[in-house]
């Protein structure tokens, strides 16, 4: 039996397989991101990314560091870009900036998860890089306009292997790093980090609730720096390897 359904959510929901959708256009391909050592692959759902999270970073883009609640925002699931993928330069900008991040991949939904249980919603970890148009930025945040050109545009969203916590943990310290051309840019450490990954997930919740395929870019420590094309970036974070990216001209 076939049904025409105004999306896909809503088939879905009703419980009939996609190859029995009438679709008006070709449905897109799911967005997955590698785990590591295996063929597997983690669904993307939604992208929330937390700013202002290491208080050197806030210093240097003219914040106040006064322990506030963690700004939030998001970019699309299809900004996913693979490691060793390259990064088009995106048109109407002159300054695009990498941010290193670790990356929360959540396993187990839920709303007002409590503090103390959010760990157990956490599939795994990985290694991010927030881009952003840093000038659109900073010309929204003077108009008061969202951010939302400036963080959410095609492949703005760098992501490594994930490493389900089974093989790591939940790395709560350890050095974070970026590099351009092989020259360290960026230098932090996990524990640095104003908002705990606990406290990130708990505090979240209460404004959407978390599902399976949710990914969380936790912030990024200082040292931001405008890139061109050409060059060479290489984000590392302790135990969970290498994300690599060279951005080129967009085609």
């Amino acid at each position: 039996m076939s049904a025409h359904f105004g999306s896909l959510q809503a088939a879905l929901r009703e419980g009939l397989p996609v190859s029995t959708l009438r679709v008006v256009i070709p449905i897109p391909s799911p967005i997955t991101v590698a785990i590591a050592a295996t063929v597997e692959r983690y669904p993307v759902h939604r992208i929330y990314c937390v700013g202002r999270n290491y208080a050197e970073h806030v210093q240097e883009m003219g914040g106040d560091v006064e322990r506030t609640p963690p700004v939030f925002f998001t970019k699309p699931a299809d900004a996913v870009l693979a490691d060793g993928a390259d990064f088009p330069y995106p048109p109407r900008s002159q300054d695009v900036q990498p941010e290193v991040e670790l990356v929360i991949a959540i396993g187990q939904g839920g709303a007002n998860i409590a503090v103390d249980a959010a760990l157990s919603h956490i599939y795994g970890y990985a290694i991010g890089n927030d881009w952003t148009r840093r000038d659109l930025q900073t010309t929204a945040k003077r108009g008061g306009a969202p951010w939302d050109l400036a963080k959410g545009f095609d492949h703005s969203a760098a992501v490594g292997a994930i490493y389900p916590v089974g093989s790591i943990g939940h790395p709560c310290r350890g050095l974070i790093r970026l590099e351009v051309n092989g020259v360290e840019r960026q230098r932090g450490d996990l524990s640095a980090m104003i908002w705990s990954v606990p406290a990130i997930i708990a505090e979240l919740s209460t404004y959407v609730t978390l599902v399976p395929g949710d990914l969380i870019f936790t912030g990024t420590p200082a040292g931001v720096t405008s890139v061109v094309p050409g060059d060479q970036i290489e984000c590392h974070i302790e135990g969970l390897g290498t994300l690599s990216s060279r951005v080129v001209e967009r085609q």
